[in-house]
Parts: structure tokens; C-alpha cells; sequence
């Protein structure tokens, strides 16, 4: 395993880096404390939540005594959630424009059908909102011509009675050309007003971030990873025995780029505190396996062989928006001789929710895409409030665990060129 504190851990700095999320980081708070105190209760120890100063960044501060031991995390969010926003400050047609670069990029590219060979879960999660979108556009193509057309020829009944068939003509087309575009758009308005229930333009907007530089990292994503960066090297200064980055969805491939500048920057002691990274619910090949992702395939490449972390990568088949069990470096086709991370396994939700529960959230695709972060009620060997406040290093913790037989290792990514 990687570096480890020859300590248990009685203090530890969490930075938890979420996906492509629009919301405030107080709702991780809220999910933190409810969820915390969920599987405190199942599995019998205690953890609590208090308010952190106010700084640069959102967080929290938890206590716990798990196991006999008492251990304090410092909790930080390392908020892009601005990011986030402006990119999704797009109109309606500019929205469906976005559908067509983004459907042309990951089609012409190759990207899809290979994504296909690892997992059709996030493929049709990726799918969807072009679908929803279209069926949106036709539902507004269809309600627009029937009201337009009975607006028309109600005017061109009224218009004959008064000056002629000609006249009358004239009159109902262009009436029902205005009702009809009018009631299109105000159908499409409504839809992207309810988008908290579809989801269509937020994973269009989600997509289209990634595919409209055909994977590099826009100008503005690298400042904020270069402070990041800075950031996390900065909690390797102080008095903790481990410093753990967890990142989430969308937010692990930022982990991986944030982690392996970390390292070549030589900014990591070798006397510090254990360094660890884990990975949940990943949805890497998303963008790492689109052409420009030299970067991204770059970074997987050189933290995969690092002596420096320990990195432990968890997803679940039953999560239908991650690639469950691939092998984020292995499947990107850049591992290198000596690839030693990340540890592959799963959550495995079939086993550690009861039936009833699992019956309960099967279907909630976007629920059980954040279930890592939250209690499970037939835990086996993965518990996230125990990695983020109990007595032991990632690495400690998982030193025996063996991947999952069924993670998928081989090389499926066109593009494996990586930046100089």
C-alpha cells in the first residue's frame, strides 16, 4: 500500500471534491450529518457534527469516538459549484446547440460505442437528456401547431365574415404562426423550469462541459485545480495523521489531476502525513477517453505508479451513472509498468442495503449515485463516515482488502497519448 502514518489516526483533514453540482456545499453538510448519524446508530459508535469558522473554504468539523478511539476531522469542500453555474447560464437554443456539438463529439470521436463495451449504465445515463431534450422539442412542435392551428382558423372564420377569403387567408396564417411559436416556447420554458424533476438540462449542461474541449481541462477549471492543489499541500504542513481527498463522481477525475500535480511538484513530505484518495461512483472514461484528454490520461498514467498515496477506488453496479468496477487507468489504456492504484471494489448495494431498502431506491438512479456518501443498513467493509473520522488510514483500513474479481481492466479508450 501507499505511504501510511505509523500512528492511528487521531486527527485527520478531509477534502471532499463534489461532481458537477450547481448547489450550495451546505447540502453535503446536511447529508453528512444525517447520514452520519444514520450508520452511527446501525453500526454502533458515535460521531457528531459542529459548526467550522467561517474562511476560504465550506466545511465542518466531526468528532467521533469509533471503536474506543476518539478522532477529529476537519471537513473542507473544495467548492467549484461557480464553475458550475456559469456554464450552465445557457438559453434554450443555445442548449440544444450544446446537444448537437456534444452528441457529435462523443459520436464522431468513437468515444460512445467504446464506453458502450465498459458499461451501458452511464451511456444511457449519458443518452437520456439528448432524448428528453427531443421529446421536449416535439412535445413543444406538436402543442405549438394544434394551438396554432386552431387560433387560425378561428381568425380566418372571424377575418371572412368582415372583409374576404383572401384577407381571412392572410390573417389565420400569420395567427397561427405567432400562437404556435408562442406556445412552443412558453411548453419549453416550462419544461426547463421543472428541470429539478427531468434532470435534461442539467446532464446536457453536464456533458457538454466536458465534450466542448473534447476533454482538456477550459481555462478556468485549471486555475481552480491549481488552488486546490495548493491548498491540500498546505494541510500536508500540519499536525494530522492523514490528509484524505475524496472525490465524487466527476469530482474524482479532478482528484487525479489535483493528486498527480501534488506529487510532481514534489510537494508532498516524506515524513508527513499519510496522503489518500478516494475515488466514489467515478465516471472517468467520460472524459478521459475523448481525444484532447491528454491531460487527464497524463495524470491517471503517473498517480496509478505513486509510492506517495494510497488510492482506493469504490463504485457499485447497482450505481447506474458510474462505470462500476473499471479500472479508471487500465480502461483509459495508459497503465504503466508497475501500476499499483487504484484498489478496485465495489459497494455492492444488492448486499449491504436490505432488500427493503434496496426495493426502496432501486429505481432512483441520481439517490443511489450519492449513496457512498450515506448510510448503509447491511454494512460489510465499506463505511464512509469510519474512513472520514475513524481511527485508521484508508491505507490501514484496506492493506488486505483484494480488488473485485469481476473489475474490468483492459484497455478500451481510442486515445491513450498523454500530455509531454
Amino acid at each position: 500500500m501507499g505511504k501510511t502514518s505509523s500512528d492511528r489516526v487521531r486527527k485527520r483533514r478531509v477534502f471532499y471534491i463534489p461532481g458537477y453540482d450547481p448547489i450550495h456545499p451546505r447540502r453535503y453538510r446536511e447529508l453528512y450529518r444525517k447520514e452520519s448519524a444514520a450508520q452511527a446508530g446501525i453500526s454502533g459508535y458515535e460521531i457528531a457534527l459542529k459548526p467550522k469558522p467561517k474562511g476560504a473554504h465550506y466545511g465542518w468539523l466531526v468528532d467521533a469516538r469509533i471503536d474506543g478511539a476518539e478522532v477529529q476531522a476537519d471537513v473542507d469542500v473544495l467548492v467549484w459549484s461557480d464553475i458550475v453555474r456559469d456554464s450552465m447560464d445557457s438559453s434554450i437554443p443555445a442548449t440544444y446547440l450544446q446537444l448537437i456539438r456534444t452528441a457529435w463529439v462523443y459520436i464522431g470521436s468513437g468515444a460512445l460505442w467504446r464506453m458502450m463495451k465498459l458499461r451501458k449504465g452511464p451511456v444511457i445515463a449519458a443518452l437520456y437528456p439528448v432524448g428528453m431534450l427531443l421529446v421536449q422539442l416535439v412535445l413543444a412542435a406538436i402543442l405549438g401547431w394544434g394551438f396554432g392551428q386552431v387560433a387560425g382558423y378561428g381568425t380566418a372564420l372571424l377575418v371572412g365574415l368582415v372583409t374576404g377569403p383572401e384577407d381571412a387567408a392572410l390573417g389565420g396564417t400569420a395567427v397561427a404562426a405567432s400562437v404556435g411559436l408562442l406556445s412552443a416556447v412558453a411548453l419549453l420554458r416550462w419544461f426547463k423550469k421543472l428541470d429539478g424533476k427531468f434532470y435534461a438540462y442539467y446532464l446536457m449542461h453536464d456533458y457538454s462541459y466536458s465534450a466542448s474541449s473534447k476533454g482538456a481541462n477550459p481555462p478556468e477549471l485549471e486555475a481552480r485545480i491549481a488552488v486546490f492543489t495548493d491548498v491540500i499541500a498546505q494541510a500536508l504542513q500540519e499536525d494530522v495523521q492523514e490528509v484524505l481527498v475524496v472525490g465524487h463522481s466527476s469530482g474524482a477525475h479532478l482528484g487525479v489531476s489535483i493528486l498527480a500535480d501534488l506529487i510532481r511538484q514534489g510537494r508532498v513530505p516524506a515524513s508527513g502525513p499519510a496522503l489518500s484518495f478516494l475515488s466514489l461512483g467515478q465516471v472517468v472514461p467520460m472524459v478521459s477517453f475523448l481525444p484532447d484528454a491528454n491531460r487527464l490520461r497524463g495524470d491517471l498514467r503517473h498517480l496509478s505508479a505513486c509510492d506517495e498515496l494510497t488510492w482506493v477506488d469504490v463504485t457499485a453496479p447497482g450505481d447506474g451513472c458510474s462505470f462500476a468496477l473499471c479500472d479508471p487507468v487500465s480502461v483509459s489504456g495508459v497503465a504503466p509498468e508497475g501500476k499499483q492504484w487504484p484498489l478496485v471494489f465495489s459497494a455492492a448495494f444488492t448486499q449491504t442495503l436490505s432488500p427493503e431498502r434496496w426495493k426502496t431506491l432501486r429505481w432512483r438512479f441520481f439517490r443511489l449515485h450519492f449513496q457512498y456518501l450515506c448510510a448503509f443498513d447491511q454494512p460489510k467493509d465499506y463505511d464512509y463516515f469510519q474512513i472520514t473520522a475513524g481511527p485508521m488510514t484508508l491505507g490501514s483500513r484496506y492493506a488486505d482488502r483484494p480488488p473485485s474479481k469481476s473489475r474490468i481492466t483492459r484497455a478500451v479508450s481510442k486515445y491513450t497519448s498523454v500530455a509531454a
